[in-house]
């Protein structure tokens, strides 16, 4: 079968023909992808070898977003998430991307950086001049400490230097800057900076103190452009309202949050389902939405093109890896990199941007037509009929009388469930 990321009438399956059929989309053999059948997964055994006092495994649901097209390919996306709507949201707005060719993307160099601060220098500025001069002298002894990244490509690619004032005093800040190949790079630029720290406190005047990644990746941008067709969305007058919408999350940092969040709801999903680490996508990426004038603002942008189509955009730090971590480690991330088929953290990292603007564009689009409950609520409906009791067979007829009340409460559910069973009694 020729990989597509178009399944029609997937929701409709069991769990286990979803998989088979996911599976067959990709070109995998199903049992390409058995580790995401929960007895397959992390067992306690494992988990006991990732982190310390392990007492159990806690799952998430993993689903997997379709018609994604990234960079020319067909993608089926695996996410975790425990949000309603967002598989949903995520798999609806990149089929409206494809009309005119899905997700067009582009990546910076992998480059992590570490920093390492330098206290008490007595000239600070001649200290940061110190440390430039000394640059090569710095970078091959920070390559020294890794030469398998710097025989597949990678190592320090230069230094940067900044005096930061503070209110304990003025501090000078060397930064390594690193091409971490593809892994997500924490261990190799942390090592780097202990190796560099006395050497560099020595040139600068000064007594070394933190020597640490940051999180603020801001050398490694991931980007995605998509066009989201004028006729599919409704005409003019919706285009309007969602460049509108869009606008004010750029103007007002109450919407923006918000607004940040929705495109975090795509972001983290991808990233935990691939075993990544999404605290640190996390803060890059808010971080990334301040502004040069210190307002925090939107991650995203959307407008309306010479054709009168939406056109949205989104480029944020996106340092996530397929070497070592959990990656490497969890089944369940292990079939996760199958399922997408990416050869390089760079492509990784670009599908997870192109979900992040697909679901940012879901929820834009819905606040500014049916508003965001309409969805929501249907979907909110069936975990509130599941909760009460609802068998499968039950639940679409307890969630239609739950909507149709406009009623979506667990006590309405359980009236309504109730009736449902006297009456096929």
């Amino acid at each position: 079968m020729t990989r597509t990321s178009r399944i029609q009438g997937l929701r409709d399956l069991s769990v286990e023909a979803r998989r088979k059929t996911v599976a067959e989309s990709a070109g995998l053999d199903v049992e390409g992808l058995a580790a995401f059948a929960p007895e397959r997964g992390i067992g306690v055994g494992l988990a006991d070898h990732m982190i310390e006092n392990v007492v159990g495994v806690m799952g998430l649901p993993l689903g997997v977003a379709t018609n994604f097209i990234v960079g020319g390919r067909e993608v089926l996306v695996p996410m975790a998430t425990e949000e309603a709507s967002v598989v949903a949201a995520a798999s609806n707005s990149a089929k409206v991307a494809r009309i005119h060719g899905g997700f067009f993307t582009s990546s910076t160099a992998p480059i992590m950086q570490a920093q390492v601060q330098i206290i008490g220098v007595r000239d600070p500025e001649a200290g940061r001049a110190r440390l430039l001069e000394a640059r090569q002298e710095l970078i091959d002894l920070a390559d020294a400490q890794d030469p398998k990244l710097v025989e597949f490509g990678g190592g320090v690619r230069d230094i940067a230097v900044r005096v930061v004032e503070s209110r304990a005093g003025t501090y000078v800040v060397a930064h390594l800057q690193v091409d971490v190949r593809d892994a997500m790079g924490a261990n190799a630029v942390n090592t780097m900076a202990e190796a560099v720290a006395d050497r560099a406190g020595q040139i600068a005047g000064g007594r070394t103190l933190l020597r640490i990644l940051t999180n603020k990746a801001d050398l490694r941008l991931s980007r995605a452009r998509a066009i989201f067709d004028k006729e599919a969305l409704g005409g003019d007058a919706v285009v309007d309202d969602i460049v509108h919408a869009a606008a004010l999350a750029e103007a007002d940092p109450y919407r923006a949050a918000t607004h940040n969040k929705g495109i975090m709801n795509g972001i983290t999903a991808v990233v935990l389902a691939t075993g990544n680490d999404t605290r640190a996508v996390e803060a890059g990426a808010h971080s990334h939405a301040i502004s040069p004038a210190g307002r925090y603002t939107s991650m995203s942008r959307f407008e309306k093109d010479a054709d009168g189509n939406v056109v949205g955009t989104l480029e944020l730090p996106m340092p996530v890896g397929l070497v070592g971590g959990a990656t490497k480690v969890h089944p369940v991330a292990q079939a996760a990199i199958e399922l997408l088929g990416v050869r390089t953290a760079a492509e990784l990292a670009e599908i997870i941007i192109a979900v992040g603007l697909a679901q940012n564009f879901g929820a834009v689009r819905a606040l500014a037509t049916e508003g965001i409950q309409r969805g929501h609520m249907s979907l909110h409906a069936r975990n509130i009929a599941s909760t009460v009791g609802a068998t499968a067979d039950e639940v679409p007829a307890v969630v239609a009388r739950l909507i149709a009340d406009k009623a979506v409460r667990a006590d309405h559910a359980e009236r309504v469930l109730a009736e449902l069973r006297a009456e096929n009694t």
